[in-house]
């Protein structure tokens, strides 16, 4: 198992080396420094004088990848590569462009988006999954036909419905929460009841018939016909044999939200006035202020990364079988 764990990681490292590759030239080499201090100055006519200062101020007045004029290690040390692309692999991610701390910014801003996505990820799967089971479980019915039509409708529909009619409905009219902000400790949990449940009421449609469509294809599968030749219930065989087979490509599918965990919803954040990850970064494209785009963008990569290898490790302990 653990040179498993080991294997896996190491396949890791190459992808992560590309992902940080990519998005160096994607922010120093399409978009060159130049172009970064003209789109934040925001002038129509931009000194050279100017442009210079406010590279030399943020830390870009360097060579990009090779320093000539340096001596020893310093030709590679001294460039933007390695000071603003190398050291996000030790998670330094430097200062933002109005001089605050990214790391510790996202240390601060992590537990509100932890705060939405946690819930909305264990309630969400646990009524998706029962859901889908329940309509597997009376497939070919008028309550198969319906609750697929219900759940293609509602995943038809854009989540900014379900945010402004939510918003309305829960907090103009009835006035049960509050309509955005945020607060610490417990009195944060009345602000976080509404965007936890919107999350949720928008992703039964795909979930549901995300799920119906593997519990389907496994219900054909000859292990279903042997246990229902040993006289097991059609119940204990849906929620014992066919939910215990499933597990792989649900697992396949949990691992996309991972990330999501982290970086928070941005739509969902914005409109709540959450002081998450996601509103984070919508703030920083806003202000064009490319350090913190590019951090999110390499932590984005790095918990996906991790994401594929917690997944691979939980296949091994629902099917031994993928060791090999």
């Amino acid at each position: 198992m653990l040179s498993y764990i080991i294997r896996r990681s190491l396949y890791a490292v190459p992808i992560l080396i590309g992902v940080n590759l990519l998005t160096f030239l994607l922010f120093f080499v399409v978009n060159t420094p130049d172009d970064m201090a003209r789109l934040h100055l925001g002038m129509k006519r931009v000194t050279p004088e100017a442009i210079e200062k406010w590279k030399a101020d943020h830390g870009y007045d360097k060579p990009v990848a090779f320093n000539a004029q340096a001596e020893g290690m310093g030709k590679l040390t001294q460039t933007i590569f390695f000071e603003k692309s190398l050291r996000l692999f030790l998670f330094d991610f430097g200062f933002a462009d109005d001089g605050r701390n990214i790391g510790a910014d996202i240390r601060e801003r992590m537990w509100p988006s932890l705060a939405i996505a946690v819930p909305s990820l264990i309630v969400g799967l646990f009524v998706n999954i029962t859901v889908a089971m329940l309509i597997a479980f009376f497939r070919a019915s008028y309550i198969d036909t319906w609750g697929v039509v219900i759940a293609v409708a509602m995943m038809s529909i854009s989540s900014l419905f379900y945010i402004i009619g939510g918003q309305f409905l829960f907090s103009k009219m009835f006035r049960l929460v509050p309509i955005s902000g945020y607060d610490t400790g417990f009195h944060a949990i009345k602000f976080l009841i509404l965007p936890v449940i919107i999350g949720l009421i928008s992703g039964i449609g795909s979930g549901t018939r995300w799920y119906r469509s593997i519990f389907l294809e496994e219900i054909g599968k000859d292990y279903v016909r042997t246990a229902r030749a040993k006289g097991l219930s059609e119940l204990r065989v849906l929620f014992t044999h066919v939910l215990r087979n499933a597990l792989v490509p649900i697992l396949t599918g949990v691992v996309v939200i991972i990330p999501l965990l982290f970086m928070g919803s941005l739509v969902t954040e914005s409109f709540f006035s959450i002081p998450g990850l996601g509103s984070y970064t919508i703030d920083a494209i806003n202000s064009q202020d490319f350090s913190i785009v590019r951090a999110m963008v390499f932590l984005g990569s790095v918990l996906y990364i991790l994401g594929l290898i917690l997944t691979d490790i939980s296949y091994t302990w629902v099917d031994p079988r993928v060791r090999l």
